[in-house]
């Protein structure tokens, strides 16, 4: 059987959060824009209470809860949606990082075509960014600043918090981009300071299809976003269309196990993180990103004189893993956040990222490093 690492890309549906939708698919079918009876109530009434599930996750007001079909889109609504107010107040400077998940470089790279000027902040050796570096590219005339919590391929912790504090006196938005975090680090994106965040269902073991926006208000007033949709008043009027129920209870529920079993889940996944390293020591990985500085369901490494497309065809069957982002596997590229850490080449082409779960299953260590030593030896 082969054991699924690979959970940084999707987790698995937990099986209660399955359960409940399968019954809002087949059961509790209603409309949550159907007002005038029961069975669009109810409808209503599970959007309601899946809002404010994802709302305690990250101490935010329910009705500054935006369901989008994922992070992607809710990247897309964040910057696309704040370029009409630079435009308006001659504000079109934005502050990243050169680490970002292409669904913050692509629409990045759009405002950039339309006149904005970028400034990304590249990452350390080890994959972090300085938050003090990014804080001085800021401008009076900076729209906003956008940083990841935690990257997606090497699963480094950002420091989010002493960004926060650095631009406690800015006017710039704060935009988190947090697919890899929601649920996992929860006093970072807590912060009161931090304007919008971008959160992915299928990354907490909901269904793939759905995500939010947290638009978080300062004082009164909400984040200026122009809606990239148009043709219903849904979701304050920034998402149209018709709510997909069954998909935001789902992600309710995840939401909510996250932070009740969020010790649980770490301690269970840095003890497997112990069992991944000791498993291939033998074979003198190079871990990029720091321990201390990196989520315990993660490692990102390379194996001295292993090509990683080499590996995974030789652990076919045993274990299924990845040499980066889902969204960029199809392309042999060289990972964009490798090279802006600037590792050696020879780093870069045979890393690969090994990311779990609690419900991982147990790993022939042994087998796994066997069939790498075979490799080695052809």
């Amino acid at each position: 059987m082969t054991v699924y690492l690979d959970a940084n890309a999707t987790t698995p549906v937990d099986k209660r959060v399955a359960d409940l939708v399968m019954g809002y698919l087949t059961e509790e079918f209603g409309n949550a824009g159907s007002r005038t009876h029961e069975i669009g109530h109810a409808a209503q009434t599970a959007v309601a209470r899946a809002r404010r599930q994802v709302a305690q996750v990250v101490d935010s007001a329910d009705d500054e809860v935006i369901f989008t079909s994922g992070a992607t889109e809710a990247n897309n609504i964040a910057l696309l949606g704040l370029a009409p107010e630079g435009e308006r107040s001659d504000r079109r400077h934005i502050v990243s990082t050169a680490i970002e998940h292409k669904a913050v470089l692509g629409p990045l790279e759009r405002l950039a075509g339309s006149g904005f000027e970028i400034d990304l902040v590249k990452p350390d050796r080890f994959g972090r960014v300085s938050a003090e570096e990014i804080a001085s590219k800021v401008r009076p005339d900076t729209l906003v600043v956008s940083m990841m919590a935690v990257n997606n391929e090497t699963g480094v912790i950002q420091p989010l918090s002493e960004l926060c504090g650095l631009l406690a006196d800015q006017s710039a938005y704060l935009h988190v981009d947090a697919a890899q975090a929601f649920g996992k680090l929860l006093p970072e994106l807590r912060h009161e300071r931090i304007d919008l965040i971008s959160i992915s269902g299928h990354k907490i073991f909901a269904p793939k299809g759905i995500g939010a926006l947290v638009t978080r208000r300062r004082g009164f007033r909400r984040p200026p976003l122009t809606p990239l949709l148009v043709g219903g008043g849904q979701e304050r009027g920034l998402r149209p269309g018709t709510l997909p129920v069954a998909l935001i209870a789902g992600l309710g529920l995840a939401s909510e196990l996250a932070v009740a079993e969020h010790a649980e889940r770490r301690a269970s996944c840095a003890a497997f993180r112990g069992e991944v390293l000791r498993g291939l020591a033998p074979l003198d990985p190079v871990i990029h990103g720091e321990p201390a500085h990196t989520m315990p369901h993660v490692v990102n490494l390379s194996l001295p004189g292993l090509d990683s497309e080499a590996v995974m065809v030789a652990w076919r069957g045993l274990l299924a893993v990845s040499n980066g982002s889902a969204c960029t596997s199809a392309s042999y590229d060289p990972s964009h956040v490798l090279s802006a850490m600037e590792l050696p080449d020879d780093e870069i082409r045979s890393a690969l990222r090994l990311s779990w779960t609690h419900l991982t299953e147990p790993v022939d260590w042994t087998e796994a490093a066997t069939r790498l030593r075979d490799l080695i030896a052809i």
